[in-house]
């Protein structure tokens, strides 16, 4: 089982769709966006709302190569913006091992 910087680190996706994340990664705002992408109300501990969101990016996935109507590119963009987002917050807000 892989630890969630591993899931992250495997993730594979088209080159437009990561460089637009890497772009947007610097303006998320978890109290803003991470409400709105998980629809909830109360927001979820850093791994916790990682592992939501990387549920729902691999539902997105799915939906990109089935090309099916219902996929939007830039709900796509958004979650991998909150999964890097998070990333980092969970990088900076958990002690490191000396």
């Amino acid at each position: 089982m892989l630890d969630i910087h591993s899931r992250i680190a495997t993730l594979k996706r088209p080159p437009l769709l990561a460089r637009a994340a890497r772009f947007g990664v610097d303006e998320y705002r978890r109290e803003i966006h991470l409400p709105r992408l998980l629809k909830g109300g109360k927001l979820p501990r850093h791994g916790q709302a990682v592992m939501q969101l990387l549920d729902l990016e691999a539902d997105l996935e799915q939906q990109r190569i089935a090309h099916t109507g219902s996929y939007s590119p830039a709900r796509h963009v958004d979650v991998l913006i909150a999964i890097l987002g998070e990333a980092q917050l969970m990088r900076a807000t958990t002690p490191h091992a000396i």
